[in-house]
């Protein structure tokens, strides 16, 4: 069980549930050890935004001298230029619609330089004709495994070719998600990691000198990082290192985060000798993992048998210990689309609820 402790609020008496409780002194913590990690030469952090969502944890990054991100959505990417961030890489490919208005965020913020990605001739095309009087700075997207997104390797470099006469856009990296590299076991995970990286070199490598010029590397996520952190003149893009889970609490210990975010439960019923109720149904956490989806501290012995969309049944030795009403804590397995279901964040310091922050970037627009 993950220790309850950090967690205990009496603050919890007066907030309804479910809620998501953030500790911003456990999110400071989480970016001091993520710069910690980093030992590559000219190796930095480009976080991606997806887990947070919020403009005040930006700012926290901010404060730690990060002002590259990650983003997937274009309310991500405006959230960030709002936040005054440097660098906003939108690892998307775009359509044209979502072009257009990536387009008017450039205009809104020109401090700010917005990227995408491409991994098709067709996506570059579309983009050298509409910004031709304002090329757009790009990405190529390389398929490392995960057969997602992405060209594959070997087909790298006749693409940079085939764009060379591209007015309207021009290559200033490579992108790399790995998202099918989370074994649990170390060695395994970076050997994976390992020949991914050695891979990316070699295609700036080749980039490069087609190119004559410098270009960036950005790779990896969450899993992955602190072996990419070892390596020099790499962009590190993992996200849910501000808030972490008990899915990667429990597959990865011997990373240094602590989950952030946890989520507050209430018993609604108590349906039998052995059998609760809470508040906690898949409306309320992440409902893309198999169960257990949510981890409920200080409950001994739990077993979820249950899940429906305001509902959470489970399972305990003996009910008669517990009451109805009675508020928990409770650690998501999987963070990232658990804040997508909350419109703020009940901030949590030194026990004491002191404010409440906006997830604006849960929606898919914010102004653009």
């Amino acid at each position: 069980m993950i220790s309850s402790n950090p967690y205990y609020t009496q603050a919890a008496h007066s907030i309804d549930s479910p809620a998501l409780l953030v500790f911003p002194d456990l999110v400071h913590q989480n970016i001091r050890n993520a710069h910690e990690l980093i030992k590559g030469e000219n190796t930095i952090l480009r976080p991606h935004v997806k887990t947070v969502k919020c403009l005040e944890v930006i700012e926290m990054a901010l404060q730690h001298g990060i002002d590259r991100f990650k983003s997937s959505t274009i309310s991500e990417s405006e959230l960030l230029a709002m936040a005054g961030v440097h660098d906003v890489l939108l690892c998307y490919q775009l359509s044209e619609v979502k072009a257009l208005r990536f387009d008017a965020l450039r205009k809104i913020y020109p401090n700010t330089i917005f990227s995408s990605l491409i991994d098709t001739i067709d996506s570059a095309r579309l983009l050298s004709e509409l910004f031709q009087e304002h090329p757009m700075d790009v990405f190529v997207d390389i398929n490392l495994g995960m057969d997602r997104t992405g060209i594959k390797p070997e087909q790298t470099l006749d693409l940079v070719r085939a764009c060379s006469d591209l007015k309207g856009l021009d290559i200033v990296g490579l992108h790399g998600y790995d998202g099918h590299v989370h074994s649990p076991d170390q060695e395994t995970r970076e050997a994976e990691a390992n020949r991914i990286f050695e891979q990316m070199i070699l295609l700036r490598q080749e980039v490069e000198t087609y190119l004559e010029k410098k270009i960036n590397v950005v790779l990896g996520g969450s899993p992955s990082f602190a072996y990419y952190a070892k390596k020099d003149e790499i962009e590190c893009s993992p996200g849910t290192i501000f808030f972490w889970d008990a899915g990667y609490k429990y597959n990865y210990p011997e990373l240094p985060f602590v989950p952030a975010a946890v989520l507050l439960t209430r018993i609604i019923s108590i349906i039998d000798k052995n059998l609760l109720c809470f508040d906690l149904g898949s409306k309320a956490v992440a409902a893309d993992p198999p169960q257990p989806r949510v981890e409920i501290l200080d409950l001994e012995n739990q077993r979820i048998v249950g899940q429906y969309e305001e509902h959470l049944v489970v399972a305990v030795p003996d009910t008669s210990e517990y009451r109805v009403g009675q508020p928990f804590f409770a650690v998501p397995y999987h963070i990232c689309p658990t804040v997508n279901l909350y419109e703020t964040f009940e901030v949590i310091r030194e026990g004491n609820l002191v404010e409440t922050w906006a997830v604006p970037a849960r929606n898919r627009k914010i102004t653009v």
